[in-house]
């Protein structure tokens, strides 16, 4: 099983060689893929010294243009079986990749959130309205796709690479997640969730997400429940 990670980035100088080195630390047969959005501070420097390095592929991107433009030139650059979106801004630890590769090895998984909702081991208290406008997205998700997801925008989610066309993609900022999700829980794939440790940051260390995302994600989830777009590309 070929893996990419796909590591979207903005304005990270300060965490940039941390989360590389974790994801290397992993020991697992993987690529990563970093798309720096358009940073503004030293980002793009820090990055430069991983010219060479044959684990790693960088892809600058020419201006801001939002998350989900990053990750879609990352998806479009990934070859691998699977690939596991993976934030640059340590809230999430890539020790917990095992945790979404075990319903893929033990059940034929064919994608894996990992939800910070779901009895994990130790969870860093953060916003409280962070997480009513998680549970209400989710809510709403479920409703409409007749899911169970607990935390559909963790940012740890698995896919098969099979299941995404890049170029099909419309959205660009923080709402591609559930456009990406839709597409996906409409062609009746495996679904799981396992539980997964969370250590939020907070504003003042550069939390980018604020409370005027979750009406374009709702819009979203949708606008692509009434007018989905088949992503598979088998």
């Amino acid at each position: 099983m070929e893996l990419d990670i796909v590591i979207p980035c903005y304005n990270e100088e300060e965490t940039i060689h941390e989360i590389i080195g974790a994801v290397k630390a992993t020991g697992y047969n993987l690529e990563i893929i970093i798309v720096d959005d358009g940073s503004k501070d030293n980002t793009r420097n820090e990055l430069a010294k991983y010219e060479g390095d044959s684990l790693v592929q960088i892809f600058l991107q020419p201006e801001n243009r939002g998350k989900g433009a990053a990750l879609r030139r990352g998806f479009e650059e990934a070859t691998g079986d699977v690939v596991i979106v993976q934030d640059a801004d340590l809230e999430y630890d890539p020790k917990e990749y095992l945790k979404l590769f075990l319903p893929v090895l033990n059940h034929g998984a064919d994608v894996v959130m990992g939800s910070r909702f779901l009895a994990p081991e130790w969870t860093k208290v953060f916003y409280f309205y962070h997480k009513i406008g998680n549970k209400l997205i989710s809510l709403l998700f479920n409703l409409l796709f007749n899911t169970t997801w607990t935390d559909i925008y963790s940012c740890y989610l698995l896919f098969k690479r099979s299941l995404i066309d890049p170029e099909k993609l419309k959205t660009l900022g923080w709402e591609q997640q559930a456009e990406i999700l839709g597409n996906i829980c409409l062609q009746k794939p495996e679904l799981y969730e396992v539980p997964i440790n969370y250590n939020g940051r907070s504003y003042e260390q550069g939390k980018k997400i604020r409370w005027h995302h979750t009406f374009k994600v709702l819009f979203t989830i949708i606008k692509t429940r009434i007018f989905p777009t088949n992503h598979s590309t088998d």
